[in-house]
């Protein structure tokens, strides 16, 4: 799959200011709870055929916020992230699959020192040249993973039963690519 005419290869990277690396997660079954990592560095690998592209990623753990700060705090440590041990978590793509208008990302996620393969629904947004002269691209890309998969086993039960916080995490990534310099 050819790329648009607009869009250069070459080795495009993150802008953080302008993407957002989101999650939500079900509360004590009846509510969900958003939140974001807010400190991101990722590159598009971007080839002539779109499929032979290749997309690497790292998210600082300690980045993560979910406007608690209590929460924030016991995510951060051991019960969950362990931000001291795993500072990182890591995306790297394997493969891009053709799904009609949109493509699924494949790669490997690197979560507490566990690694496992996900699938991202992804849709590109087009491209655009921003008043500063950067081409830019935007994506929009989500899958949900098992927390558990991923060591992140922490819980506690509910006295009327059910779980505090589920198993499930949707990730919700938009994201803000700038071209190489030409």
């Amino acid at each position: 799959m050819a790329l648009p005419a607009n869009v250069t290869t070459g080795i495009w990277t993150l802008d953080p200011s302008h993407s957002e690396i989101g999650f939500t997660v079900r509360h004590a079954g009846i509510s969900k709870v958003r939140g974001q990592f807010t400190d991101a560095a990722a590159t598009l690998d971007l080839a002539e055929n779109v499929t032979d592209s290749k997309v690497n990623a790292s998210i600082k753990t300690a980045s993560f916020d979910s406007g608690d700060a209590n929460r924030d705090g016991h995510v951060r440590g051991e019960d969950f992230f362990d931000v001291e041990s795993f500072p990182e978590i890591s995306f790297v793509s394997s493969t891009i699959v053709p799904k009609g208008d949109a493509y699924e990302l494949q790669g490997d996620l690197t979560i507490k020192g566990i690694t496992r393969p996900v699938a991202l629904e992804t849709e590109f947004n087009g491209v655009a040249v921003d008043p500063f002269g950067n081409t830019r691209a935007g994506l929009s890309a989500e899958t949900t993973i098992s927390r558990k998969d991923f060591g992140l086993t922490w819980n506690a039960v509910l006295e009327a039963g059910g779980v505090l916080v589920s198993d499930k995490v949707a990730i919700n990534l938009e994201l803000a690519f700038i071209a190489p310099a030409a």
